[in-house]
Order: structure tokens, then C-alpha cells, then sequence
């Protein structure tokens, strides 16, 4: 666990993505074509995480992470690096329940990595920053709502299966130095019975033997119209979290991060987390409007009623890829004075 009584409250990280360099991939947008290729990309990724690291190091940001900036999309960034899986058979099917569509790839085999997947940026990253290091990886629920089967025949087979092939990931960064790794779990939020279930045995098997911080993401989705149209269907208070929150609370998952600024959330149901360290989410990524240090602090502070203070990281509510850059780096500085205003105040 991260939580100590020496650290500072309010320790700030982010979910995830960081919007890319226009010269890398096409701006404001998910799933944006790479503009280079071959080792010029490779060498243009490395440029872009750097940027990425130092982007939230001058914002105030205490963990950091490689911004997602050599990935096309989180899930498919790990799964381009999977035998088993057929990219040319793409299928349109509707993900997240039926949220939306997307054209996903074919399981047509028995799954296997063929090598280390984030080896190069997670290094990369560790040898440039001495602050702590998030990583993220996709959960293996939300990889099986994002890729079509024509080989397990079962969710719940083809979820191990994955997870088998995270914790590979998941060993080898931690082994680079990785203090907490994060899986990104947003199906946990529409299939909340399964998540109760096989979603955190998943989770379980893939952070067997993994020395570092594990934490799993459980948002509404990035700022993108099928999810923001959604959410207007969720009607004033979104209880989806009260489902599974107490069986993540009996997990061997040491965090828990959360879409809570502007989500309707009952703060009070982070009280089911009891013992996890809770990463708040303190920063709306659905808005170019910047929060204020005030709108940040105000979260943590009624966060702080339902979880010990020692136990808070402020973060953003979801990955911020399809944002516009100067509107992401605007939002981190906020995060940081926000979480800083709060720390004065419970001081």
C-alpha cells in the first residue's frame, strides 16, 4: 500500500492518457491515426512520453505516468501485442452494453503474448522521472467487452485467459521499476454483477505475485458524446458503484479509482471501500472548463467525510486523450493547487 502516515495528504495522480502531440497523432480525438511509422514513430513516442512526464511534473502532479502516449487506444495498445488475435477480422459490435460500437478485433486462438508489451515507454519513464510511476493496463473484463470470441466461447474463460497475460505484463513492470499499476476497469460500471464476481477474480489473477501497488479504475467513460449521452440516462444520483464496491472493498486490490466531480455519486458510498486507498476523482474530463483549486478542494473535502484522509489521492476522473492539450495541462495545474488548498485546510 501507498498510504503511509509520513506522506503527504492528498498525494495527485492522473487516470491514465494524456491528449498526443499533433505531430504524433491527430488531436481531439480517440483512436487517432499515428502520423509516422517504423522507428521514426517508435522514436516519436519516446519523444511524446517524456513530454507527457514532464508535462505533469511542472503541473505539480506526485505520480506520474507515461500519459498512454505510445498506445492508439487503452485496450487495443495491449492487445496488438497478443498471438490469437485476428486484427484483419474486425467485427462491429456493441461494447459497454450495447453503449456504442466499435469495430473489435477476433479472438481466433489460444491467447499468448509474444513479448514484453510496455517494456520500452514503462523504462523509458523510470529513467526520467524520481517521482513515484503509475502504469495502466486494460482490466480483463473491459478487454472481453472490446474484442470479439471465436475461440473460447465464454466470457468468464476468455477474462482468465487475459488475466493470465496481464499478470505477465503486470510482473515484468513492476520488475522496471513501477511503483503502482492501474487496470482500467470502466465495464465494471455496466455489468456491476459479474464485476461482484468473476471481474475481481480476474483482477485477482492478474496481480498474482505482482510486487508493487495494484489499483483498478472504475469511471463513466472518457468525455466522448455516446458516454455523456448516457450518463444523462443515469438520472440524479448514480448508485452503479454501491454493487460491487463492498466485494472490491474484501479484494486483495490495495486502490480504487473513481469518477466523482460532476458524476453524481453519493460521496457516501465510498465508505464501502473501507481499508483501500481511494484515488478521487477531482477533475471532469467531459468539460474544457478548468476547475478551480476551490472545485478541487471542495471534492476532497467531502470525499474526507466517508474515507480517512491518509487514504485520498487526488486524481482525474478518466483518461483525458481526446482533449485538447493546453485545456488537459490547465485541468493538472488545478488538480495540484486543488489538492494543495485541501492539504492547507486539513492541516
Amino acid at each position: 500500500m501507498m498510504s503511509s502516515s509520513n506522506a503527504p495528504l492528498f498525494p495527485t495522480t492522473i487516470a491514465g492518457s494524456l491528449p498526443k502531440p499533433s505531430w504524433l497523432a491527430e488531436p481531439n480525438k480517440l483512436w487517432a491515426a499515428w502520423r509516422l511509422q517504423g522507428e521514426e514513430l517508435a522514436s516519436a513516442k519516446d519523444d511524446a512520453t517524456l513530454l507527457a512526464i514532464k508535462l505533469q511534473e511542472d503541473a505539480g502532479i506526485d505520480i506520474v505516468g507515461d500519459g498512454e502516449q505510445s498506445r492508439q487506444h487503452f485496450v487495443h495498445g495491449f492487445l496488438e501485442a497478443v498471438d490469437g488475435i485476428d486484427f484483419a477480422r474486425r467485427v462491429e459490435m456493441g461494447i459497454r452494453n450495447d453503449r456504442y460500437k466499435a469495430m473489435c478485433p477476433t479472438v481466433t486462438g489460444p491467447l499468448r503474448l509474444r513479448a514484453r508489451v510496455h517494456a520500452r515507454e514503462a523504462r523509458l519513464a523510470r529513467a526520467h522521472t524520481t517521482r513515484k510511476l503509475k502504469f495502466t493496463l486494460p482490466g480483463p473484463m473491459t478487454i472481453v467487452d472490446t474484442i470479439a470470441d471465436a475461440h473460447y466461447g465464454d466470457r468468464v474463460k476468455l477474462a482468465m485467459a487475459f488475466a493470465a497475460l496481464l499478470n505477465e505484463e503486470a510482473r515484468g513492470l513492476a520488475a522496471d521499476g513501477v511503483d503502482v499499476i492501474q487496470f482500467d476497469e470502466p465495464a465494471f460500471n455496466v455489468y456491476m454483477d459479474a464485476a461482484a464476481t468473476w471481474g475481481i477474480e480476474a483482477l485477482h489473477r492478474a496481480i498474482e505475485g505482482v510486487n508493487c501497488t495494484t489499483a483498478v479504475h472504475i469511471c463513466y467513460g472518457y468525455g466522448i458524446p455516446a458516454n455523456i449521452e448516457w450518463k444523462a440516462t443515469l438520472g440524479g444520483e448514480w448508485r452503479q458503484y454501491e454493487k460491487f464496491f463492498p466485494a472490491l472493498a474484501q479484494s486483495r486490490i490495495d486502490q480504487v479509482s473513481v469518477e466523482c466531480i460532476h458524476s453524481h455519486v453519493p460521496m457516501s458510498v465510498l465508505s464501502l471501500l473501507d481499508g483501500k486507498d481511494v484515488l478521487v476523482g477531482a477533475i471532469d474530463v467531459a468539460t474544457d472548463k478548468v476547475e478551480t483549486p476551490q472545485d478541487v478542494a471542495a471534492v476532497l473535502k467531502e470525499a474526507a467525510k466517508h474515507v480517512p484522509a491518509q487514504r485520498i489521492v487526488a486524481a482525474t476522473n478518466c483518461g483525458m486523450a481526446p482533449m485538447r492539450r493546453e485545456i488537459a495541462a490547465l485541468k493538472l495545474e488545478a488538480l495540484a493547487r486543488g489538492a494543495a488548498l485541501a492539504r492547507q485546510h486539513k492541516d
